[in-house]
């Protein structure tokens, strides 16, 4: 016999918008996880900050031209994750400092237009804080077709990618197109940020591609293994902290999020366990 909250929790993920949430939401954490490795790894982690700012401007755009604010985030970002990459490979700018650049520039626009409009309305806040309930079949759909094809693209370029995350320099060497692989990492990471934005919100996109890459640091050994279980980290956080939002009244993204940073501190608990355990064997 079925609990209260256990029919509760059943009759709550019957409803198709909820299914719709969960299913973009996994899949949105896939591509997050996935990028976030790659970018953790070559000291870019903040540019999903940066472009959450510039998403802000953007959808700041989209709503003062009365246009669906999607449709203006994406060109509008991932020219700004473009640029990113060529003030860092043609300026020779520090990758923090572009991003800073760019991510003032995000955000400065934003609060200019919504001034202009008449003052930040609900609309815009939604946006900051995320309503992953309130993704639509449209944003479901290229949230799918988003994991796809970074799974598509990781998977053609494992090699290069590796190769050039780990060294850039000598992956240009052996003849790997770094240039044609870096311009691809970053319109996709320019999307993802976009359509992360529904499941957590501007404020709190980052933290989508970091907390999973470094809960895998403290457990793999490879990085085959750091991206399957940075992947896995992701979608159980993205379930649970949906469970949890609904069980106890809390906001879904935040609740995602918090869920990621404890399955963060457990990792880092359990590395450190491990490590003692190993130093008190070799003195005994």
């Amino acid at each position: 016999m079925l609990t209260f909250h256990e029919a509760t929790m059943l009759e709550f993920m019957g409803y198709s918008f909820v299914q719709k949430a969960i299913l973009s939401g996994i899949f949105i954490g896939l591509s997050c996880s996935l990028l976030g490795v790659i970018l953790v790894l070559r000291r870019l982690s903040l540019i999903g900050d940066g472009l959450a700012h510039v998403t802000f401007g953007s959808i700041a755009v989209g709503l003062y031209l009365q246009v669906q604010p999607l449709y203006a985030a994406i060109p509008i970002v991932i020219a700004s994750s473009i640029g990113i990459w060529h003030l860092t490979d043609k300026a020779k700018m520090l990758g923090d400092a572009a991003i800073g650049v760019v991510s003032a520039v995000g955000i400065a626009t934003g609060v200019i237009l919504a001034s202009v409009a008449g003052g930040f309305n609900v609309d815009l806040f939604s946006y900051l804080f995320g309503n992953i309930l309130a993704v639509s079949f449209a944003e479901a759909a290229l949230a799918v077709l988003l994991a796809l094809g970074v799974l598509i693209f990781l998977g053609v370029n494992y090699r290069q990618i590796m190769t050039m995350t780990f060294d850039e320099e000598f992956a240009k060497t052996t003849g790997i197109k770094t240039r044609r692989l870096n311009l691809a990492i970053v319109i996709l990471t320019a999307i993802t940020v976009v359509l992360a934005m529904r499941v957590v919100g501007i404020m709190l996109t980052s933290a989508l591609l970091i907390l999973p890459a470094v809960t895998s640091f403290q457990l793999a050994r490879g990085f085959v293994s750091t991206l399957v279980i940075a992947a896995l980290v992701s979608i159980l956080a993205v379930i649970l902290g949906i469970a949890t939002a609904f069980l106890f009244d809390l906001p879904a993204g935040a609740s995602i999020v918090m869920v990621n940073f404890l399955m963060f501190l457990a990792a880092c608990a359990g590395r450190y366990a491990v490590v003692n355990l190993n130093f008190f064997k070799r003195l005994s």
